[in-house]
Parts: structure tokens; sequence; C-alpha cells
């Protein structure tokens, strides 16, 4: 008995959320391992290599210190902003994935699944307005702790993301002209010959240095300063609620690599006409995070008149500059 079309494309949906979701979090916990192996290899210590063989049972044994923890709020605490602000910035991270394409499309007979859980023209968009929603998280969290520091640093993160979303945006409109298509998948196919940041390295600097930015990374970490705001807008969180925060950060940086890898690195296309896979996009993937792991190493933390400066003064000029040449060569050429 065959199901119902309908009904077959919902489990098949279900399935591929359940699966993406179980790997990003896998990929989670194993991030936070191989930054520390790799953050201590750059400043000459040994990293994690106790727990498990080559300490690979770290993360378990982080995640079980961190459910057995206690669960405190303070007494003035908005309860129930303070509740579900980690799960609103959980969820956005996580809500990001559902239009990135993984590989290919798979046959299995005459069924076909494609590597991607949904398949929207208006991909690009949907990635944007995602990310505005995750300040959302931060914000909330660091209002409902009834905390002063918690709260300047929501507020310097709300600053930061709203400052280097533009730039950010504007850096993905030069591809968009080229590619003349909202749709990742599309994207990624049109790149089958030549990647995007052949055409688009300007785009794709602005692009990286924001997406740094907007994840809240050193080298621009401001939200979070330590020597200033004691932990920033996750300071009065613990367990698990803590867990959500530290766990959207990694999820993001996954993500924005993601956005990358598909907008101006030829996603799960070979380099040279080799056969595409999703290994390429995990691929490059693993090298974009590898680079975010590498400036936390050896980078120190900018000023904030500095991160400002940086945003509005060369970031968003330079991502005007790009469309405005990338509209010229357009016209030049008569596409």
């Amino acid at each position: 008995m065959f199901l119902d079309p309908l009904l077959l494309n919902i489990i098949i949906t279900l399935i591929k959320t359940i699966v993406m979701i179980a790997a990003l979090l896998g990929a989670f916990a194993y991030l936070t391992l191989v930054e520390r192996w790799v953050v201590a290899r750059i400043q000459s210590r040994i990293g994690p290599n106790r727990v498990g063989p080559r300490g690979l049972l770290q993360p378990i044994a982080d995640a079980i210190k961190m459910i057995f923890k206690e669960d405190f709020a303070p007494a003035q605490a908005d309860k129930i902003v303070y509740t579900i602000a980690p799960g609103i910035a959980i969820g956005t991270a996580l809500l990001a994935w559902a239009v990135i394409p993984l590989g290919p499309p798979l046959m299995i007979g005459d069924l076909r699944i494609d590597l991607q859980i949904a398949d929207i023209n208006i991909a690009v968009l949907y990635l944007l307005a995602i990310g505005s929603l995750g300040i959302y998280g931060i914000v909330l969290g660091g209002w409902g702790s009834n905390n002063k520091y918690s709260l300047l640093g929501a507020l310097r993160s709300t600053a930061q993301l709203v400052s280097y979303e533009i730039p950010l945006g504007l850096a993905l409109v030069g591809v968009l002209m080229i590619s003349g298509t909202l749709s990742l998948r599309q994207m990624v196919e049109q790149q089958a010959g030549v990647w995007n940041v052949v055409w688009q390295p300007l785009g794709f600097i602005i692009y990286f240095i924001c997406s740094v930015a907007e994840t809240n990374r050193l080298p621009f970490d401001l939200p979070e300063a330590e020597t200033e705001l004691v932990a920033g807008y996750h300071t009065e969180y613990s367990s698990l609620k803590f867990a959500f925060f530290y766990m959207s950060e990694y999820v993001n940086i996954l993500t924005v690599s993601a956005i990358a890898s598909c907008v101006f690195l030829g996603g799960y296309q070979g380099p040279l006409g080799i056969a595409p896979g999703p290994h390429w996009l995990i691929l490059k993937i693993a090298l974009i995070i590898f680079v975010f792991m590498w400036m936390r190493g050896t980078l120190p933390r900018f000023r904030y008149d500095q991160l400002m400066n940086l945003g509005w003064k060369v970031l968003f000029p330079l991502s005007l500059a790009n469309i405005f040449v990338t509209a010229v060569v357009l016209l030049v050429i008569g596409k």
C-alpha cells in the first residue's frame, strides 16, 4: 500500500528536520572541543585530553555537568521573559537551517529526496529575517535578568547587530545581482563552473567580517566582555538556560559559515568541475570555522568605538561601492 504523496512528503520533511537538529546539536558539542584544541595549540597549551581517548568524551562530560548544575534565577527577574529568552536564541539559530541545501538531490528508486528541508524562492530574505529575530533572545535575556551588566551587554549586542547587519545584507546584494535569484539551491547550482567569490571577493570579505560581529565572536565580543560586563547578557544564567545561549552562538557560527559557503564558495559544488556532494559543503564550513577559531586565539578585543567606526565608516561605504561597481560591470557587459 502506497502512502499519499502529501503524507509521504510530511513524513520525509519531519525526518529531515529531526536529523538536522540532531546533527547540529552534535556538531555544537564537538565544535567546543575542537575549538579548545585549536586555541590550545595556538597558545602553546595542552587542550582537553583526560575524558575518554584523547579527550573525545569531554563534550559528553560537559553536557552532564551542565544538566546537573544548580538552576538559579535572580529574585527580581521577570520570570517569563527570563525563561523564554534562551529558547528564542536557540530556536532562531536552528530555524535558519531549514533552507540550507546540503547536497544534490538523492534518488531512492523513483523517490527523489532533496537534501534540504525547504527549497523556497526567497531563501536569502528568510535567512536575513531569521538572523534579525535572533537578537530578541539576547535583548530579552539581558532585560529579563534585572541586572545592569546584563542589560548593558544586551544593548551593546543590539547596537552591534543593527550596525553590522546592514553591510552584511549589502554584501550579499552583489551576488544576488549576478545570480538573479534568492533561492540558495539555484545559487549553488549556478556555481558549478565558477564560484561567486571570483566575481565578488570584496563582498565575501565584508560578509565574513560582519558575520564575525553578528555572532559576537572575538575580536567583536563586546556584548560578553568579561573585563567590563562580567559575562554580558547571560551573566545571570546557569545550567540548561546558559547552555541554550552557548549553543545558539555555535549554531549561529555554523549558519553564517554555511551561508558563506553556499553564496560565495559554491556550496556542495566541488572545485574544477569535480563531482558535487555534501562533503564539499562540510569541508568549506570547517575551513571557515577554523578561521573563526584562529581569530579567537590570536586577536585582541576591539574597543566599542572602534567596533562602530569599522561598521559604519568602513564596511558600510565599501559594501555600497561594491554594489555600484557590480552594477556598472553588469551594465557594460549587458547582463
